[in-house]
């Protein structure tokens, strides 16, 4: 009994595959442009704005996918966690932000599209007083687009 049922759910499994309109290469692959906007962040070692072998590598990944594309506006802004004193960590994240800046032109993007601000360790905690993680990086917002 088995076998039989076995038997007629795969004969009903190529009868429904044989019914099936194939499709074209053009309908499976695609070669979309990779030139869109897109975010993506920079992590930094506690108390640093020195840039990691890991975020050297993330740089100039993205700045090779960017260097083709028509970028209008890269903006890149500074953050740092709650430790130490406030003024302190405004100057870090401001220093973070110019390094990612300094980093993503050298490998190749216009520097005339760069906006680099800072927030330093504001909203690094939540309203409850609870360290927010991560905070040690930069966000990187690039609006880019296909050249025509």
């Amino acid at each position: 009994m088995k076998t039989i049922t076995i038997l007629a759910l795969a004969g009903g499994m190529m009868a429904l595959g044989a019914c099936a309109t194939p499709m074209r290469r053009d309908q499976i692959v695609t070669s979309g442009s990779l030139c869109m906007p897109v975010r993506f962040d920079i992590y930094f070692r506690e108390g640093e704005a020195r840039l990691t072998d890991a975020a050297d590598q993330a740089i100039d990944a993205a700045a090779g996918v960017l260097r083709t594309c028509d970028v209008r506006s890269i903006q890149v802004v500074g953050l740092a966690d709650a430790t130490g004193a406030s003024e302190a960590n405004l100057s870090l994240s401001q220093r973070r932000a110019r390094t990612v800046a300094q980093a993503l032109n050298a490998a190749g993007l216009p520097s005339p599209a760069f906006d680099v601000g800072a927030a330093g360790d504001a909203g690094a905690t939540t309203a409850g007083g609870t360290a927010e993680p991560l905070r040690r990086r930069t966000e990187v917002v690039v609006d880019a687009h296909p050249r025509r």
